[in-house]
C-alpha cells in the first residue's frame, strides 16, 4: 500500500473489511460481522474509514447519543496492524470531529478498559489537541456485563469538551 490516505464516510460495503480489522486487532472487543455492516449503513455519518489505494486500513465508529444529541459516543477505533504508529487513528479522530463539531456535537464521548494504554493515550492526546477538557468515570463494572465465563474488565466513560469549531 503506497498511496495516500483517503478519509470518509463508510458504505455498508466496507462493513466487511472493517469486522476484520477488528478481528485482527485481537484487542477490540469483536462485534458480530453483522453488527459492522449495519453500522457502515446506520452510522455513515458519524463514521470515517481510512483507505489506502482503495482499501480500508482504519475506521471510528461514533454515533450520536438520542438522549444528548451534541455529544457522539465512539464505539471503536481500529487501525491495521501494517498501519499503527503512525498517527492514523488520531487524524481519523480529528476529521471526524471536525466535521461533527461544524454539525453541533460539543462532547466526544468512549468508553476505556482501565489496562488499554494506547486508547487512553489516543483520547489524552486528542483532547489536548482540541484544548478541552477530560474526565473520566467509571460506567460499567466488572458485574454488570452478562456472566459467560469471562471476566469482562470494568469500562471507564471518557468524556471530552467542550469541543469548539476550528
Amino acid at each position: 500500500m503506497s498511496g495516500k490516505h483517503l478519509i470518509e464516510n463508510p458504505t455498508k460495503a466496507d462493513g466487511a473489511a472493517l469486522w476484520r480489522i477488528a478481528r485482527d486487532s485481537q484487542k477490540l472487543d469483536l462485534n458480530s460481522p453483522y453488527a459492522y455492516l449495519l453500522w457502515c449503513r446506520d452510522f455513515a455519518e458519524t463514521s470515517v474509514v481510512a483507505r489506502v489505494d482503495g482499501d480500508a486500513i482504519g475506521f471510528v465508529i461514533a454515533y450520536r447519543r438520542p438522549t444528548a444529541p451534541d455529544t457522539a459516543l465512539v464505539w471503536q477505533v481500529a487501525v491495521d496492524a501494517s498501519q499503527r504508529g503512525q498517527g492514523l487513528a488520531g487524524a481519523l479522530l480529528d476529521n471526524l470531529f471536525t466535521r461533527l463539531v461544524a454539525d453541533g456535537v460539543r462532547h466526544l464521548e468512549t468508553t476505556i478498559t482501565p489496562d488499554n494504554k494506547a486508547s487512553i493515550r489516543l483520547f489524552t492526546s486528542f483532547a489536548e489537541r482540541w484544548g478541552a477538557e477530560l474526565e473520566r468515570t467509571e460506567l460499567f463494572g466488572s458485574a454488570d456485563f452478562p456472566d459467560d465465563g469471562t471476566r469482562h474488565e470494568p469500562e471507564d466513560l471518557y468524556r471530552i469538551g467542550p469541543l469548539l469549531p476550528r
